[in-house]
């Protein structure tokens, strides 16, 4: 389960690049020390969810297969 808390460590999102220049509507992805997180570009003052580094791989990986 993604943990809702706040980090310490600074926390640079970026877009994913697959986002395109057109559309607001998409999420930012931030890496930190045994973690990814994730928030809505729309509202980032609403927060993030982290998820651990082993889980956030697995999620990509599996979506890569889609």
């Amino acid at each position: 389960m993604p943990d809702t808390s706040h980090t310490t460590h600074p926390l640079n999102f970026r877009k994913s690049s697959y986002s395109g220049g057109q559309t607001q509507d998409c999420v930012e992805v931030a890496d930190a020390p045994g973690m990814s997180a994730v928030r809505d570009t729309k509202h980032p003052e609403e927060g993030h969810l982290a998820f651990p580094s082993g889980e956030w791989a697995a999620l990509l990986s599996t979506a890569s297969r889609l």
